[in-house]
C-alpha cells in the first residue's frame, strides 16, 4: 500500500496528508479478502478558500487493497489505484470543495458559492525506502476539473512526501505541495465582479491563472496494538500569485491551516 495524500481538491483545502501503510500492506495475506486501514476523527479546516477562520470538520481516511485494486478515501473524497505495482500508482479521483456561505463582514455580501465536485486523475511514483517503506520519497501529480458547474475550473497539484520513520509500530512523514489553477477557478473563489464590488464595498478584482499556493505538513502515527492506533496531522498552505493579491484574501488570510486527530484500525 502506498503513501496516502489527501489531495488539495478535497475537503482539506490544499493541505496534503501523508499516511504510509506500506509495511502492513506488504505483510497482508493474499487470501482474496480486503485488507488495509481505516481511520476517523475530527479536526479543523478553513471555512472556505481564502478564509481567515477555521471550522470543525470530520477527518477520515481509508486505504483498502482488494483484488488488485487500491481503494483510498480521504474525508469525503475518494480515489482508486488501478495499477498493481509497488511503486507506481495511477487512477481516477473525485471529491468536493467546501462552499462559501454565511461569511462574516464584507465577504458575506459577496455571492455565495455552493459545494463543487471535482474529478480527474493522478499519477504517483515511490522512490527508495526499505522493506517497511522508511526513507521512501513519494511523488505525485493530480489534475481535477469541476464537474458540477460551480467554478468550471482546472486544478493541478504536485506533491512530495518523505517517510522519515516507518515500522510496524509508528510512522512519521513530512510533505510539500504546490497547486496551479486556471482563471475559471481563481475568478470564482477570489475574483470580485462589478456587482460584487458594489454590494460589498471591496475593490473589483479579476485574477488570472497561475500558482495558487505552496504548503507542507507533518503526519505522525502510533499503533498501540496489532489493530488499533492513532494518527495526528498538522499542515498549512500559503496563498501566492494573483490569488494572494485578492481583496478576499486581504479580508481573510494567506495562511490556510488544517489539523486533525484520528483513531485508526487496520485489518
Amino acid at each position: 500500500m502506498r503513501s496516502l495524500i489527501v489531495i488539495p481538491f478535497a475537503f482539506l483545502a490544499a493541505t496534503a496528508v501523508t499516511i504510509n501503510t506500506t509495511a502492513h500492506a506488504q505483510q497482508a495475506p493474499d487470501d482474496g479478502a480486503p485488507h488495509g486501514m481505516v481511520a476517523i476523527g475530527a479536526g479543523v479546516v478553513p471555512e472556505f478558500d481564502g478564509s481567515g477562520d477555521v471550522r470543525p470538520f470530520p477527518f477520515g481516511t481509508a486505504d483498502i487493497r482488494w483484488r488488485g485494486l487500491n481503494f483510498q478515501v480521504r474525508g469525503a473524497g475518494a480515489r482508486v489505484d488501478v495499477v498493481s505495482d509497488p511503486r507506481l500508482a495511477i487512477g481516477p479521483v473525485i471529491g468536493p470543495r467546501l462552499p462559501r456561505r454565511d461569511a462574516e463582514g464584507r465577504l458575506g455580501r459577496l455571492p455565495e458559492i455552493g459545494t463543487a465536485i471535482e474529478a480527474g486523475g493522478y499519477i504517483g511514483y515511490r522512490l527508495g525506502g526499505d522493506q517497511f517503506g522508511q526513507g521512501a520519497v513519494q511523488l505525485e501529480l493530480t489534475m481535477v476539473h469541476d464537474i458540477s458547474d460551480t467554478h468550471n475550473g482546472l486544478l493541478a497539484t504536485g506533491s512530495a512526501s518523505y517517510a522519515a520513520l516507518q515500522n510496524r509500530d509508528m510512522f512519521l512523514s513530512f510533505d510539500l505541495q504546490t497547486s496551479w489553477v486556471n482563471a475559471d477557478y481563481s475568478r470564482t473563489y477570489f475574483g470580485i465582479d462589478q456587482n460584487g464590488a458594489a454590494a460589498s464595498g471591496l475593490a473589483q478584482y479579476t485574477p488570472g491563472s497561475g500558482f495558487r499556493d505552496i504548503g507542507g505538513g507533518v503526519t505522525a502515527g502510533y499503533w498501540f496494538s496489532e489493530r488499533f492506533g492513532v494518527i495526528a496531522r498538522a499542515g498549512a498552505t500559503y496563498l501566492v500569485g494573483d490569488i494572494a493579491d485578492s481583496p478576499i484574501v486581504d479580508e481573510g488570510s494567506r495562511w490556510q491551516p488544517a489539523a486533525g486527530l484520528m483513531l485508526s484500525y487496520r485489518f
